[in-house]
């Protein structure tokens, strides 16, 4: 389910996102407190082998490879090759949200489209309509795992109503391999035009609207599915992964505190527990499991899409709208501004605006001194002599009381146009 903490960032306050990190649910602390317990049990377990197992040779040879694996752990790209990765999951999750099919736009088009109050417009309506939910379900018991596990079968679907036995035995019949989300857009566009026969629908117009959202819902289903076939290249992954563990068990050794007795650069304070080693895990991990929960949002964690939800929701809303909302219009009446010349709806005591004068835009704030209000002589401009009203040289009109014929321009006397052609003589 869905974590919504909108509400909660309505307004910036002071400490306004702090107040979030003392939630659980849907939290980086759940996601990553098995992570950070294990590297830090690691760290301390070769810290006090370090401290009381190993013998003074052991030790000196233990300090160099800490030194050794100090330095190379800067040789690891992690924040370049995680940041380009997130970002990339990032875009997809965003992606995948925006293409999740809605029926919003389809039953608002079969609602106006297909006429009639009695029993078979009803029915056409409401056969249209689950055809479109059949074909959005479909596609997301193929992605999502809380649908499937909903509608494990076809026998489900029939008996959640969004199929017939008729139209099961049609689809199980049909010998293709492939996911059939594309059928119920058939079977939509055919009873479409047998509407269309009937006079059900008015005219040709209407029908291509009609068959104009159903393409758009057909296409979102189709980029659905697309995206969970084609997921993020798996050796990017791969790279995103090795980059981050391999580095962090480089500092697994790197990052052990040594004996400050010995000198050595850097290890001046011994503390025993690497604070901002483990801020930096706390991060980078963090990062890392980001993108693992995001990079398919159909599964069960506590962030990932409620399909089930918008399931039910689109469902019933695209049933009411061509149903019992079906030519059910409110009569006209005059609204309480019916007078008023410039209305303005009231407010409550808790929204009242601050009384302030309406925006008209950043350029009325400027102030200018009385003396640059004046208009400046042209002469001072610096204008070229002449009335700019005058038409431009080669486009002088005819004066009265005598015949003027207007200058040639390039294209007349053989331009680019009329090369190669000859410019016919002029006769008296």
């Amino acid at each position: 389910m869905t974590v919504t903490y909108t509400s909660r960032v309505a307004t910036a306050r002071f400490g306004g996102f702090s107040r979030l990190l003392l939630l659980w649910r849907g939290s980086i602390y759940k996601l990553l407190y098995r992570e950070l317990l294990l590297f830090l049990t690691a760290y301390l377990g070769l810290s006090l082998a370090y401290r009381f197992l190993l013998s003074e040779e052991q030790r000196r040879l233990f300090e160099k490879l800490v030194l050794y694996c100090d330095k190379s752990a800067e040789l690891i790209p992690v924040s370049f090759v995680l940041g380009f990765y997130v970002a990339l999951v990032l875009e997809r999750w965003w992606g995948q949200f925006r293409t999740v099919p809605a029926p919003d736009g389809l039953m608002v088009a079969v609602g106006s489209s297909v006429r009639g109050s009695d029993a078979r417009g009803r029915l056409l309506r409401r056969t249209l309509l689950r055809y479109g939910s059949l074909a959005a379900l479909l596609v997301l018991r193929a992605v999502s795992t809380p649908v499937y596990k909903r509608f494990p079968t076809t026998d489900h679907l029939v008996q959640a109503g969004f199929l017939t036995r008729e139209e099961r035995r049609r689809l199980e019949a049909l010998r293709s391999p492939y996911n059939k989300f594309w059928v119920p857009c058939v079977w939509f566009g055919a009873l479409a035009g047998r509407a269309r026969q009937e006079g059900r629908i008015g005219d040709d117009c209407a029908l291509k609207l009609l068959m104009e959202e159903l393409n758009r819902f057909r296409a979102h289903c189709s980029l659905l599915f697309h995206y969970d076939w084609i997921s993020v290249p798996l050796v990017y992954t791969q790279v995103v992964t090795i980059a981050v563990y391999t580095f962090f068990l480089t500092c697994l050794v790197g990052r052990q505190f040594l004996d400050p007795a010995q000198g050595y650069p850097g290890h001046e304070l011994d503390l025993g527990v690497p604070v901002f080693t483990l801020l930096q895990f706390f991060f980078y991990v963090g990062w890392l499991k980001v993108a693992e929960q995001l990079i398919n949002p159909f599964g069960e964690d506590d962030d990932d899409f409620e399909t089930n939800t918008l399931i039910d929701r689109n469902f019933q809303v695209s049933m009411l709208a061509v149903d019992e909302l079906h030519g059910a219009v409110p009569e006209p009446e005059r609204d309480r501004f019916w007078d008023a010349a410039a209305p303005r709806p009231p407010y409550t005591a808790a929204a009242a605006p601050p009384p302030a004068p309406p925006f008209r835009g950043s350029a009325f704030d400027v102030t200018l001194a009385k003396e640059d209000l004046q208009f400046q002589p042209l002469e001072e401009l610096g204008d070229p002599p002449g009335d700019p009203l005058d038409p431009p040289r080669g486009m002088e009109t005819p004066r009265s009381g005598g015949c003027c014929t207007p200058r040639p321009s390039w294209r007349s006397e053989g331009g680019p146009r009329n090369r190669g052609q000859e410019t016919p003589k002029k006769t008296p």
